[in-house]
């Protein structure tokens, strides 16, 4: 047989594929966010955590992981694919709108920053070079952990996602610099500064004109040649190609490696293929970021923050303070709003990964001494475990201060002339109009409400009879024709509001008609425990329709497969309505639909 494998080499690899298979999921039920809950699962496993018990309990110890630097060049390649993504979403005539924002709001965070954390911390009694390092190190935030957040989110391309992006990328430029200037400041080193800058910046303008170049014309006959094939494993493979060569390309130059990733991005998003590279490159993109974020819990040294926690506590604080007030005063100077200058200045507050690469190189020069090196690590990792708390938090805030624009006059009008107003429609998205439009079909005279003002106006333009207010209010409902209606028929799709609705028109109209819309099966028994008269889930009528389309188009006669879907609906409402009793809710005999 043949030598046995040494399972140890496989220990890293195994606890990090439980992290992303157990452990995420596990917190993800108590609410843990999947980034807190890997940067958590780092700390606790890291040298620095576990590993400081291997002399007194060997068998806990050995779960620690072994090699932080192999994860850590690894864990890389997720900040890679990310940027990759980014800029297939994105293109070049949309990045050029962004200029000012990336070149003016991102280059005086930036510069502000820094000097403001530098002159603070030499206030502090930090030496000039070492405040200085410190000061570019911390004026950087985490481009992974928020472009991922707001990715998630779907909110990249709101206000606080284009302010928070333009930052992040002028961030990633400005690396280029601030390592360079690390080499000025080493005392080892007598080189020019001016002609050393000239040779850095020509190098990553160098770096950046071949991936386009490359990418403008060499790339898309390149995918459409692997896409004659048909192969799809040749697909991935130059598909992952691409974005790890040109990463290399301007980390060669001494740029960012996810910078490159972006750039080629951009290039493929004018191409064909950029929906299938975007579905080859996302799963890897998310277990590679998961061991990103497992990376940086790595380089939280749990022995510093027990030994220094007042210390660490402090710097965290001060570089949050500091650096958020920094950004919403500049945010709020370039025109952002106030809800997105406070979510973006919570966002960014907190450190990022290069501020582990300056102040690690800074460290090799002796330009930093090894004690406040761990100091500041140690509190960069902390805030930026920080990022989805103070992210919320910042949202939250924001919303809070949110300026409501001054409502029309006119949305203010109520019916005057109730006439035989036999249904009220209570929200009047999606579902509403289309439900408006059978009643109109059928000549069912109706009066509808909903509280989005646009909507309503629009609503209004076009000759509709729809009313702005609060749809939870009954005294608006009655003024809309409640009173003498048949039925009432509701559309919101937000289960709170629909149950809070219907238990005031019940309460008020005991022999109401109430139809309304439900989330699943379990939020249409809610209701008809409530008392509504009949409730549609989403969830089943989805699966009718379904069902119905692909039957017909097998061949079965249609009048046959309506009665047969007919059937199943009352099934399922005879069942619901079953439910609701069995629960203790006496419910009122309820119509049948007509077949």
């Amino acid at each position: 047989m043949a030598g046995s494998a040494d399972l140890t080499s496989y220990k890293d690899a195994l606890m990090i594929l439980g992290t992303a298979g157990v452990v995420v999921p596990v917190l993800s039920r108590y609410k843990v966010s999947p980034v807190l809950a890997y940067l958590i699962a780092g700390a606790v496993l890291s040298p620095k955590g576990l590993g400081l018990l291997a002399y007194k309990f060997p068998a806990i110890g050995s779960l620690a992981i072994s090699s932080p630097q192999q994860v850590a060049k690894f864990a890389e390649m997720g900040v890679v694919f990310l940027l990759f993504l980014i800029g297939l979403e994105l293109s070049f005539e949309r990045l050029m709108t962004m200029r000012r924002l990336v070149f003016g709001l991102g280059a005086a965070q930036v510069v502000l920053s820094a000097v403001l954390i530098a002159v603070s911390a030499m206030i502090g009694g930090v030496p000039a070079n070492s405040a200085i390092v410190i000061g570019a190190a911390l004026a950087l935030s985490s481009t992974a952990i928020v472009v991922e957040q707001l990715s998630a989110q779907k909110r990249l391309s709101t206000a606080t996602g284009r302010a928070s992006f333009s930052i992040l990328l002028f961030q990633d430029l400005a690396v280029v610099p601030i390592l360079f200037m690390l080499s000025v400041l080493d005392p080892e080193n007598g080189g020019s500064l001016v002609g050393g800058l000239l040779k850095a910046f020509g190098q990553a303008a160098g770096s950046l004109a071949v991936i386009v170049l490359v990418g403008r014309f060499l790339l898309q006959p390149l995918f459409r040649l692997v896409a004659q094939t048909g192969n799809h494993d040749m697909f991935i493979a130059t598909t992952l190609f691409v974005a790890v060569s040109t990463s290399l390309v301007t980390a060669a130059a001494g740029l960012s490696m996810a910078l490159g990733a972006f750039v080629a991005g951009l290039v493929l998003a004018e191409t064909e293929y950029r929906r299938v590279i975007q579905t080859i490159i996302e799963p890897l993109k998310t277990l590679l970021l998961g061991v990103f974020f497992f990376s940086v819990g790595l380089s939280l040294d749990l022995g510093v923050l027990l030994a220094h926690p007042f210390l660490i506590m402090m710097a965290t604080s001060a570089m949050l303070i500091l650096k958020g007030s920094i950004l919403f005063m500049l945010l709020r100077v370039f025109g952002i709003s106030i809800p997105a200058s406070i979510e973006t200045s919570s966002l960014l507050a907190p450190g990022g990964e290069f501020a582990f690469v300056i102040l690690t190189l800074a460290l090799s020069y002796g330009l930093v001494a090894p004690e406040l090196t761990s100091l500041m690590l140690t509190a960069v990792a902390l805030s930026m475990g920080l990022i989805p708390i103070v992210g919320a938090a910042g949202k939250k805030w924001g919303k809070r201060h949110a300026v409501e624009a001054p409502i029309n006059p006119r949305l203010l009008e109520r019916p005057t002339d109730l006439g035989e107003t036999r249904a009220v429609v209570v929200g009047y998205g999606r579902v509403g109009q289309l439900v408006c439009e059978m009643l109109k079909e059928h000549k069912v005279p109706y009066i509808a409400v909903d509280r989005t003002p646009n909507v309503v106006s629009d609503a209004r333009d076009a000759g509709e009879p729809v009313y702005f207010g609060d749809v939870r209010e009954l005294s608006l409902l009655q003024k809309c024709g409640l009173d003498t209606a048949k039925a009432a028929i509701i559309t919101s799709h937000t289960e709170k509001e629909t149950d809070e609705i219907v238990q005031t028109i019940r309460a008020a109209y005991p022999n109401l008609v109430i139809v309304a819309r439900a989330k699943d099966a379990a939020h249409a028994r809610s209701l008809y425990k409530l008392g509504v008269t009949d409730a549609v889930p989403e969830t089943i009528e989805a699966s009718l329709q379904l069902s119905e389309a692909a039957l017909v188009g097998l061949g079965v006669p249609t009048g046959y497969v309506i009665a047969s879907i007919h059937e199943k609906r009352d099934t399922f409402r005879t069942e619901l309505q079953g439910a609701a009793k069995k629960a203790g809710t006496q419910t009122r005999a309820f119509p049948r639909r007509s077949g």
